[in-house]
């Protein structure tokens, strides 16, 4: 796939994809997310993305959300740890119409107090909503137990207490100390000269003032295998199996992505799924996640069960670990497991949303965006010993952390 892609003088960057389509996508990816979060404002990342909608110097926030909606556009945002992202779906002769709203958006936002005061009770709604769901709630508890002491492991949505007492002015102080124009990049996939996204986005984005990146980011140092065990009122038995990995420039991150995909991914033929849901019948929801951060990364296994199963299940997510130690993969089993891996990369990159936001983030990430073929050359070299290499280094007993929700 032929990208294309323009720097500004004040830091921002454009990556654009042509695509025969009548449908474009546009957005914007900022480097920064709640582990940038200073201790007094907990959540604001997110609240953020949530508010900026809310207000412009020329907008209020019906005109922003009627701007796309009334040309049948979906519009929409997610925060994570390391990254905000705002995008959009359009048809493609809205693209200045598009672009102007985000520059507006970006740019212009207000966040008026009397939308910020309605949107905490909207969050604190969505925190509720996460802890009656274990399953869910799991998984932002693991990554604060492995990141412990550190911000990479707060969960992003904040707490109850942190979102009260957030002010118009931490919005205010967060971007300032965070949206820096080099950490900024611009993404597009349509059927569009790449001109004509150039002079539009010279049009709006231009004269942005330049700020650049001086603060660090204190990477996770301690990590201390344990294992714990949560008492709660549920239905069923939930645990995650973890430990820390690879980092985003970790060489190795390839090989864990593979071995992670023979494991558990999404494939019906994983090991967790033959071996213990296809076999015992014991889990509906079983499955492992190696999720890469800039400076550090985590894999974890998660099973929810019930609880006459619960022992049983977690020693036959043992045994598959031991094997995957102990085993080196055949050559048609290896040849397998990366035609796979592929077929799924090939079936995301298909995606034209997943694709805008994936060259996005290889942007903010590498500075450049890898081509398939390059992904591909990658996955072929990768060898069976390399795999073991791997699944000892990760998947040592003794270095696993377990997290176990069980009956109160």
């Amino acid at each position: 796939m032929q990208y294309q892609r323009h720097d500004f003088d004040n830091g921002i960057r454009i990556i654009h994809q042509r695509v025969k389509s009548p449908v474009a996508h546009f957005g914007i990816i900022i480097n920064t997310g709640s582990r940038d979060e200073l201790d007094s404002e907990q959540g604001v990342a997110h609240f953020i993305e949530h508010t900026i909608f809310k207000g412009t110097k020329k907008r209020k926030s019906f005109h922003i959300l009627n701007r796309l909606d009334s040309v049948g556009a979906d519009m929409n945002a997610y925060t994570t740890k390391e990254e905000t992202c705002l995008y959009a779906s359009f048809l493609k002769e809205h693209l200045q119409r598009t672009i102007e709203l985000f520059a507006d958006i970006s740019i212009n936002s207000t966040f008026p107090q009397k939308e910020i005061e309605k949107e905490k009770d909207v969050i604190i709604d969505e925190i509720n909503s996460y802890r009656d769901n274990p399953s869910e709630e799991i998984f932002d508890e693991i990554e604060d137990i492995v990141f412990e002491g550190n911000s990479l492991g707060r969960n992003i949505l904040g707490t109850k207490e942190s979102v009260t007492n957030l002010k118009r002015s931490n919005i205010f102080k967060f971007i300032k100390r965070t949206y820096h124009t080099d950490q900024i990049v611009i993404c597009s996939v349509g059927d569009y000269d790449f001109n004509i996204v150039i002079n539009q986005c010279i049009k709006y984005f231009s004269e942005i003032q330049t700020y650049k990146r001086t603060i660090v980011r204190k990477p996770p140092e301690i990590y201390i295998p344990r294992t714990i065990i949560r008492k709660k009122a549920q239905h069923q038995a939930h645990c995650i199996i973890a430990n820390k990995a690879y980092n985003s420039m970790d060489d190795k991150r390839s090989i864990l992505f593979l071995l992670n995909n023979i494991l558990g991914g999404p494939g019906l033929n994983s090991r967790l799924n033959l071996g213990i849901r296809e076999k015992y019948g014991f889990c509906y929801n079983l499955e492992s996640n190696y999720t890469v951060y800039s400076d550090s990364g985590i894999v974890s296994i998660y099973l929810g069960t019930d609880f006459d199963y619960l022992e049983k299940t977690i020693n036959l997510v043992l045994k598959e670990l031991s094997k995957l130690r102990n085993n080196k993969l055949g050559t048609f089993q290896l040849h397998t497991a990366k035609q796979q891996i592929k077929g799924q990369i090939a079936i995301s990159n298909d995606n034209n949303i997943n694709e805008l936001i994936s060259m996005g983030k290889s942007i903010i990430s590498y500075d450049s965006v890898e081509s398939l073929e390059s992904i591909y050359s990658k996955i072929e070299a990768i060898t069976s010993e390399e795999l073991i290499e791997v699944a000892n280094e990760i998947f040592d007993n003794s270095q696993l952390t377990k997290l176990i929700y069980t009956k109160s």
